[in-house]
């Protein structure tokens, strides 16, 4: 087969592997109690419930490859934090990953797509999706989780939309933009909507000590910075986590349902 129509049949695949991942509000009503559509997306989602809905738990993941299950891990941490909560508690799969659609968002991970995650109609998208699951499940409170890059969004959307979050935990993530991008002014993260933030949110900012990618002292100095603009702030220390499944660590764990038993 020549190159031309190898090339010709790479993009016809390409093509449908795409138009395969749009899925329309209709056809999202389709797919069952485990599906949402929210900020044009339909979002796969897997919940654990508790003895009330008064208040939910949502699990926001990081960057992965393309195409990733994320609720084949995420879904066991959530049915975690249901048992040690009681908590109704939510994993989301963002758009690309598990079953959810692209319709207007690719994955984090897509070739030629960086910082997504510090993209303002993306981490808006986050919202709607947040909103989205607090009015099905009738919520009133929101707790939510995120790592890496679902932490970088969840800070951000906290001053995006002051008080549809009220506890957050933040484990791995980026709050500051690297002002040697190039693109740094088009970039959103928590420091450039910190003043906006509702003063009765409360924060737990968590580092392992042997991250690689998020490193200590960028949480660390974020922290400090969270505490002199008045914030309910809070440091986590996980000696010896690394980056990946920071979140789930036991460390973290215990520090999150302090936090919720402090309601």
């Amino acid at each position: 087969m020549g190159k031309s129509l190898l090339s010709f049949v790479s993009l016809v695949l390409l093509t449908l592997s795409l138009e395969a991942s749009k899925i329309d509000e209709t056809k999202c009503t389709t797919l069952g109690d485990n599906f949402v559509f929210a900020g044009g997306e339909c979002i796969e989602f897997r919940a654990f419930e508790g003895d009330s809905n008064e208040h939910i738990v949502v699990i926001v993941h990081g960057t992965w490859d393309e195409g990733t299950n994320t609720l084949g891990r995420y879904a066991p941490f959530a049915e975690t934090m249901n048992l040690n909560t009681d908590l109704t508690t939510i994993a989301v799969a963002l758009p690309g990953y598990s079953g959810s659609s692209t319709n207007n968002f690719s994955s984090l991970a897509h070739k030629g797509v960086k910082n997504l995650s510090a993209n303002e109609d993306y981490v808006l998208f986050l919202g709607e999706l947040v909103k989205t699951l607090k009015d099905k499940f009738k919520a009133t409170r929101v707790t939510y989780i995120g790592h890496s890059a679902g932490a970088r969004m969840g800070a951000t959307l906290t001053g995006l939309k002051p008080g549809l979050i009220q506890n957050i935990a933040l484990a791995g993530g980026k709050y500051i933009n690297d002002a040697d991008k190039k693109d740094s002014e088009s970039l959103v993260s928590l420091d450039n909507v910190i003043n906006n933030v509702d003063k009765d949110t409360k924060y737990l900012f968590i580092y392992g000590t042997e991250d690689k990618i998020s490193k200590p002292e960028e949480t660390i100095s974020y922290f400090k910075i969270a505490k002199a603009k008045g914030l309910k702030a809070k440091l986590i220390e996980v000696k010896g986590a690394e980056h990946i499944d920071l979140d789930m660590t036991d460390t973290s764990v215990e520090a999150i349902v302090e936090m919720l038993e402090e309601e």
